[in-house]
């Protein structure tokens, strides 16, 4: 049987990204009803399912009947549970038709005691310690009104539909980019020959350069030393055997070190052993050789496309809390603890995505925050100071005056004669 294959790394940051912004639970499943990836607290983990005795089978089947019903009903689906509670789905378009669905849920759409009243005593019939439990459980429950339901129903809808017409249009790239690095690998192997250059042993050197390019997330040196270390591997010829055992060990190695520099474990290696039980099905040189060009540019830029999206989100996320929470202590520490890095990783990519450092961001937030405080005559410096985190006052006038050029006090003295005149 064929399996329609489609973007699970564009599928899971649109689910992310839905989970975030709403707070429902998300989660991506193939049309068979298999989990592929959770965002929050999906149906997969309802909490009132162990208490009101719903089984896993009846589970899955109401969720693949919505996705059905939502190819139906042209996309999108909204339906209750076997317990009540209210999911909404869209499909997933790959290559052949339907190959997954993105369903957020479980929610109410009315209020906890009608839900009690309503679904768990009179259509459920529970009662005693599982009635008590299965109430307990609601306050994990989110409410949703009706009106709001059909609206984030109809975002997932165009999420998912933005998705799709991104997906195609990644297929096109990428083929366009798989013959381009084909038709400069054969160029390359051309320019050896002319050059009298047969490489006789594994070009080892270029791995390791492309290897580094990769974990500077350099794409340009990436795929021109990506491009090199094929043709020189190409050119070497042998048999077919030995072709793919260094395919596969090429493979695993760009997973390594792209895992150990922030990339997501269960896609890379998800990636790894799809392309891999695809290469063994391959009967030739020839086809191997022209198969491991495309699937290596197409590993190499999905690597890079994700962790792209992974660290804007990373980014977000630490930008929002020292938003919020300038006035308090932050370390770099206790942020990477937050979102799951390194501090090393994580002071390397703040800087990458921001242009400065993590405490240098943290600092023009807080001076700017000093700044709206200035204005107000009646708050002596001490408590402007305190106010947006800096317990030492002269500590707060020395970081002022290397963003402002003039002290705190000089600055008030400035915007509050501007307002006398």
């Amino acid at each position: 049987m064929n399996i329609p294959t489609f973007d699970r790394q564009l599928a899971r940051s649109c689910a992310h990204a839905f989970y975030v912004s709403t707070r429902l639970g998300c989660i991506v499943s193939d049309t068979e009803g298999q989990i592929l990836f959770e965002e929050g607290q999906g149906f997969t983990h309802c909490p009132l399912c162990a208490y009101a005795g719903c089984s896993r089978e009846e589970c899955t089947a109401s969720h693949i009947y919505g996705m059905l019903e939502a190819e139906r009903f042209g996309g999108k689906y909204i339906y209750f549970c076997p317990l009540g509670l209210t999911c909404f789905v869209s499909p997933i378009i790959g290559d052949e038709g339907t190959a997954a669905k993105i369903t957020a849920g479980p929610f109410m759409m009315v209020e906890k005691q009608d839900f009690i009243d309503c679904e768990l005593k009179e259509n459920l019939h529970l009662q005693g310690e599982a009635l008590k439990q299965s109430i307990a459980a609601l306050d994990q429950v989110p409410f949703v009104p009706p009106e709001q339901a059909t609206e984030l129903s109809n975002l997932l809808f165009m999420a998912v539909g933005f998705m799709n017409n991104v997906s195609a249009e990644n297929d096109l790239l990428e083929a366009d980019r798989s013959h381009t690095l084909q038709s400069q690998i054969s160029a390359y192997i051309a320019q050896l020959k002319a050059n009298g250059e047969t490489p006789a042993v594994y070009p080892l050197l270029k791995e390791q350069a492309l290897l580094r390019s990769i974990a500077r997330r350099d794409r340009e040196q990436a795929y021109q030393q990506l491009k090199e270390l094929l043709g020189e591997l190409f050119l070497m010829g042998g048999d077919l055997p030995k072709l793919k055992s260094r395919g596969y060990e090429l493979m695993v190695m760009i997973s390594r070190t792209a895992l150990e520099n922030g990339a997501d474990t269960e896609l890379t290696l998800d990636m790894c052993q799809r392309y891999m039980e695809e290469g063994a099905q391959i009967k030739s040189f020839s086809s191997f050789s022209s198969w491991l060009a495309k699937t290596m540019t197409e590993f190499t830029d999905s690597i890079f496309r994700y962790n792209d999206t992974k660290h804007a989100n990373i980014i977000h996320r630490c930008v929002q809390h020292i938003s919020v929470h300038y006035a308090e202590r932050l370390t770099l520490d206790e942020m990477a603890d937050m979102v799951y890095m390194s501090p090393a990783y994580l002071s390397r990519v703040f800087k990458n995505e921001t242009g400065v450092t993590f405490n240098q961001y943290i600092n023009r937030v807080r001076i700017t925050k000093a700044k709206e405080l200035l204005r107000n005559r009646r708050l002596k410096l001490t408590d402007i100071s305190l106010m947006v985190g800096y317990e030492d006052q002269s500590y707060f006038t020395r970081v002022f005056k290397k963003l402002e050029g003039i002290s705190p006090s000089r600055y008030r003295n400035k915007v509050l004669a501007r307002y006398r005149q």
